[in-house]
């Protein structure tokens, strides 16, 4: 994609695990120059294994690495040089982190007042504030947890949903801030949160107890809004979701799957008194259903226009022929030039989306690029080098 939105955006970006990145990768897939700062010994997230594994090649493509020992004066006045330079600056560190390397927004603001400092952090400002968060944590206390197990087996979501999505609401920060910068030409402090990110999510089940009075069951015990709105098993044992939402999907929905005694029955028109009759109903969709194969049923409801969804796996997605044909997939290469694909950022602009220009940084990849960018002359940048102020091998 030419003319990127944001191809004259520098990002510093101080961060690890996945709500930084991630906040990272939508300003570098958008086009802007994000230059990852890692520590002299590389980013750890880039080892994690087990459910961590994935997390670095995911939130990293699209930007550059150097490695700086910020424990040293000299790695300071690296740091410092660089965001004199820079349009933002993302942090993800643990409360304080910032403020004793002398980084923190307060301290670096006459340096740069045009800079906009996104930190991403466990709470927005109140009595949590100093406290250490994980997005399990968020997930946690935030309700979210409550509301996706059963009654008494609380369960955190199957992907770190409230990590992007705390990155996610830290780019919104960054664009406001950025537009209201072109208004008066300075920066400002933003921040995200990830316990606040949760509670955004359960406002919903919020709301439904300040109108019903009634607290909200968890989702697997809850009273649906839609007679039909389940998973059902096939013939080939494999499962289907399938949703009904509407009185006109329910006249489509019998009609081409012939339950014509559904059709004649008038207590069975409306939404909520078919809600009311759905220990009845569901027993006799799952045993048409269940003599059916997956294929006969996709089939039938992709002509339908009825909500639907096959239960997938993160790996089957690799070879969705929708992601693939609308490249929704992005290709990146590992270490050891394993090629692998990811999804792409999920917004279209133009008709089009957004692409790898860079591959997963290798720790260090750019240091000696970036230094000389930032005006370091060479012989600097060796001593540097030298007194292991800054790294270049590549790991």
């Amino acid at each position: 994609m030419n003319n990127l939105p944001l191809k004259n955006i520098k990002v510093i970006e101080f961060s690890h695990m996945v709500m930084g990145p991630s906040a990272g990768l939508i300003l570098a897939d958008l086009g802007a120059d994000v230059i990852k700062i890692e520590p002299i010994d590389g980013d750890k997230t880039r080892i994690l294994k087990g459910s961590g594994a994935g997390y670095f090649p995911m939130y990293n493509r699209n930007k550059r690495s150097i490695k700086v020992n910020l424990k040293t004066d000299d790695g300071i006045k690296i740091a410092k040089t660089l965001i004199s330079s820079s349009d933002i600056l993302i942090e993800n560190f643990r409360s304080g982190a910032m403020k004793k390397l002398n980084l923190d927004y307060e301290s670096i603001k006459k340096l740069n007042s045009k800079l906009i400092y996104c930190s991403n952090k466990g709470f927005l400002s109140g009595p949590y504030a100093n406290r250490t968060a994980l997005d399990e944590v968020a997930q946690m206390m935030g309700g979210l947890a409550y509301m996706t197990g059963p009654s008494g087996k609380p369960l955190r979501a199957g992907a770190s949903v409230i990590d992007v999505m705390g990155g996610m609401f830290g780019v919104i920060a960054i664009m406001a801030a950025l537009q209201e910068r072109n208004i008066s030409g300075k920066g400002q402090f933003v921040m995200s949160s990830l316990y606040e990110s949760t509670v955004f999510l359960v406002g919903q089940h919020m709301a439904q107890f300040g109108v019903t009075g009634e607290p909200a069951p968890p989702m697997p015990e809850r009273t649906s809004a839609w007679a039909v709105y389940d998973v059902f098993d096939t013939k080939d044992d494999e499962k289907i979701f399938i949703a009904v939402v509407s009185d006109s999907q329910w006249k489509t929905f019998c009609q081409d799957f012939e339950f014509h005694e559904f059709i004649r029955d008038t207590s069975l028109e409306r939404n909520n008194d078919r809600v009311n009759q759905r220990d009845r109903l569901i027993p006799i969709l799952q045993k048409r259903f269940s003599k059916m194969l997956l294929k006969e049923l996709l089939e039938k409801l992709e002509i339908s226009g009825l909500p639907f969804a096959p239960i997938k796996r993160p790996e089957d997605l690799i070879e969705d022929k929708h992601m693939q044909a609308s490249g929704g997939l992005v290709e990146v290469a590992l270490e050891g030039n394993k090629k692998i694909k990811l999804p792409a950022l999920p917004i279209e602009m133009s008709e089009k989306k957004f692409s790898v220009r860079k591959d997963i940084p290798r720790s260090g990849e750019h240091t000696s690029e970036i230094l000389a960018e930032a005006g370091f002359h060479q012989s600097e940048i060796d001593e540097f080098i030298k007194e292991k102020i800054v790294d270049t091998k590549k790991s």
